[in-house]
């Protein structure tokens, strides 16, 4: 089995999802909410060897028409940082509309509002990572 494990990165919070490459299904795990760097990698480092994954996926946010803004540099930088880090293949998946997705799956399960912020980053790791699953390899 090969464990991928997805991040939606934000500056203060970070989704973490994860799934197995065979099955196709992503599951959230947590939200790391913490500003400084050393405690975020720290977190990142302790479930690298928990779940063991052959592969990390990083959002990458864009506006609406495909580019790239403020955000997507960071998450550029994050990505970059973990293949440093941790010497793993990252795949950037493009994360337009995942929290937007996420928070209408959290309404479906009755979880509102104020209520949703605790699950909306992990549950868009989820909808990141299952993009990544559901999009099939480019070919070349």
């Amino acid at each position: 089995m090969s464990t991928v494990l997805a991040f939606d990165y934000g500056e203060v919070r970070i989704g973490v999802a994860t799934g197995s490459s065979e099955v196709g299904i992503a599951s959230p795990v947590e939200t790391i909410a913490c500003v400084e760097n050393d405690k975020k990698f720290a977190r990142i480092e302790a479930l690298i060897k928990e779940w063991q994954p052959t592969l990390l996926v990083v959002g990458l946010p864009c506006y609406l028409d495909g580019t790239e803004h403020d955000m997507s540099r960071l998450a550029r930088k994050f990505a970059n940082r973990l293949n440093g880090r941790f010497s793993l293949p990252v795949h950037l998946v493009d994360e337009r509309l995942s929290s937007a997705a996420a928070s209408s799956a959290l309404n479906e399960t009755g979880l509102r509002g104020r209520k949703q912020k605790t699950a909306l980053d992990q549950v868009a790791a989820m909808q990141i990572l299952q993009t990544y699953f559901d999009t099939p390899p480019a070919a070349g």
